[in-house]
């Protein structure tokens, strides 16, 4: 279906138009009009600001023409959720971090009143290479359900970190020439990515005997591991998206966290995981993808992306599991529960903190 264009320049552009800029360390994407033709609903243009792991989703010309039969045109910037606060949101219509913390500080800054709309969700994973899995599970900090999924023991895991253990001190690892050095999971800048900064929140409640922080005091004992989970990785990147694709192409360390989505969206697409295997944390947090209306545009976008058919099941094909529609990604996924835990059994969410204290943990992480 395509957008009503207003020059015969125009009309003759077929496609997806992208234009990258590199703005403050901020990426300028333009999703230009699909189709040439002049009918279909009149489109609205609805600028935003979304998190990275969404713009595949934003860019795909399937999306487009979707979003175009509601009547919308979207053109988007992309930024870490957290790094959103810094943002001028002047302009925008909507934005569109990947948790509830940093969306509620949004609100805030915007002082939006209406409430903040969340279309889908994705739990953080642990994603490995096969020999790293085998060895972590014949040391009691895994345990394998099958060659290509299982669960992270994050009690023994958080424990093997704090005594700064080494993969050569594990069984099993002589084996595997590549597996040296501290075990550690890449993770993503607490202070400008959700998945870094929900990272350290489950870190934090598991180390804390189930307890969620509520305070300093709270932050501060936990802190010297989190700084253990931090330090070692050295310069983290901004969002999850390099380092699961130096993952992919075999190299970067043997195990990164990342979005369950990402693992999906590529099963779905019928592309080659090599020997990836899916570690589910025994205790991990689900990224409640949330939209935040700045305006009435804004918020029936949102509206959009959570109620129509088409666009839930294009946000099950980029790996997303649609919010209170269980049944739309269990079925989507049946082909792949090797790799993925559909009803996520054996996984405890762990309370996430307010953004104030997230904060606190990413700073003292980090310093």
């Amino acid at each position: 279906m395509g957008f009503r264009e207003h020059s015969a320049g125009v009309k003759r552009i077929i496609g997806i138009v992208l234009a990258v800029l590199l703005i403050g360390g901020v990426a300028a994407i333009v999703v230009a009009d699909p189709g040439s033709g002049d009918s279909g609903p009149a489109t609205k243009t609805v600028r935003g600001v979304i998190g990275s792991e969404k713009a595949e989703f934003f860019a795909d010309p399937d999306v487009v023409e979707a979003l175009a039969a509601q009547g919308f045109k979207v053109t988007y910037e992309t930024s870490g959720s957290w790094a959103m606060e810094d943002l001028s949101l002047d302009g925008f219509d909507f934005s569109f971090p990947s948790s509830k913390a940093p969306a509620d500080e949004l609100r805030k800054k915007s002082k939006v009143t209406s409430a903040p709309i969340r279309p889908f969700y994705s739990p953080l994973v642990v994603v490995a290479h096969r020999s790293a899995a085998k060895v972590l599970a014949d040391n009691g900090l895994a345990t394998l359900d099958g060659e290509s999924g299982g669960t992270l023991r994050m009690g023994p895991y958080l424990a093997a970190a704090r005594a700064d253990r080494t993969w050569q001190q594990l069984k099993g690892s002589a084996a595997h020439a590549e597996l040296t050095g501290t075990v550690f999971i890449t993770s993503t800048d607490p202070n400008q990515s959700n998945s870094g900064a929900l990272y350290l929140a489950a870190a934090s409640y598991v180390a804390d005997g189930g307890r969620v922080a509520t305070d300093d005091a709270a932050v501060n004992r936990t802190a010297p591991l989190l700084k253990k989970l931090t330090a070692v990785q050295g310069a983290q990147q901004t969002s999850t998206d390099a380092p699961f694709r130096d993952f992919i192409s075999g190299v970067g360390n043997p195990l990164v966290l990342v979005y369950e989505s990402q693992v999906a969206a590529l099963l779905l697409q019928k592309q080659d995981v090599g020997d990836l295997v899916v570690l589910y944390p025994d205790t991990t947090v689900s990224s409640d993808h949330t939209v935040v209306p700045l305006n009435e545009d804004g918020r029936k976008l949102g509206e959009a992306l959570a109620t129509d058919k088409r666009l839930r099941e294009l946000a099950v094909r980029h790996g997303f599991r649609p919010q209170g529609a269980a049944a739309e990604f269990t079925g989507a996924t049946a082909a792949h529960t090797d790799y993925l835990n559909q009803t996520l059994t054996g996984v405890r969410q762990a309370p996430v903190p307010t953004s104030q204290v997230l904060h606190r943990m990413a700073e003292k992480a980090r310093s």
